[in-house]
């Protein structure tokens, strides 16, 4: 379906093209001709300049935290004639695909029969009484639950795991296999890099099964 600003650009084209009188362009395309002759009398500018400072301001806001920002700086724009305005813009933003992961394989967990054939790896979080976040890494062994390191920071990154688990390297510690969840840090490069260069399998759980 053609809206009216469309049609009236298809009545300007015929006008143009075959040299008709306005009143036959219109029944050409069947729009009225007060249709045809209307002009909008809502100005949009303020709007336009209030929509791209504030996505200039903050990049990652979407349409509807956008349009309550303008409401809390005391603009009275309804929710319609603001979308309206944000699409022609173009400045919808794409929406975030969640990684699909790799169907894993149902495996039974079975205790090891000797030290370093399986460590377990995994992360804990807290808070602190300000309200900071930390982040606990630990690694243990399945075959005594021997708690290997525990790697505590604000923020620990894949690069951080690979470190942590050199160190051990170097105590002389090493696995046969390693069971992990699928978190970011784990499903890494860096960690199926140095698993391989080391020649360990790292054996990922079932999404939504951390038993």
């Amino acid at each position: 379906m053609v809206k009216p600003s469309g049609q009236r650009e298809i009545v300007n084209f015929i006008r143009d093209k075959y040299n008709l009188s306005e009143r036959k362009s219109c029944l050409t395309i069947g729009i009225s001709r007060r249709s045809y002759r209307y002009k909008s009398r809502k100005n949009d500018d303020e709007l336009i300049d209030a929509l791209t400072r504030l996505s200039q301001e903050h990049p990652g806001y979407g349409f509807w935290k956008l349009y309550h920002k303008l409401r809390d700086l005391g603009y009275i724009w309804n929710h319609k004639r603001v979308h309206r305005v944000y699409v022609s813009l173009k400045m919808s933003i794409r929406r975030r695909v969640r990684k699909r992961l790799p169907t894993r394989i149902k495996e039974n967990i079975s205790i090891p029969l000797e030290p370093d054939e399986c460590w377990s790896m995994d992360f804990m979080s807290d808070s602190l009484y300000d309200g900071r976040r930390f982040r606990i890494l630990n690694i243990a062994d399945d075959y005594n639950r021997e708690l290997l390191s525990m790697e505590i920071d604000t923020s620990i990154c894949s690069a951080r795991v690979v470190r942590v688990l050199d160190h051990l390297k170097q105590q002389g510690r090493k696995p046969k296999h390693i069971r992990v969840d699928n978190g970011p840090e784990f499903i890494s490069k860096n960690l199926q890099l140095w698993a391989q260069e080391n020649k360990i399998e790292i054996h990922y759980i079932q999404p939504g099964k951390p038993t």
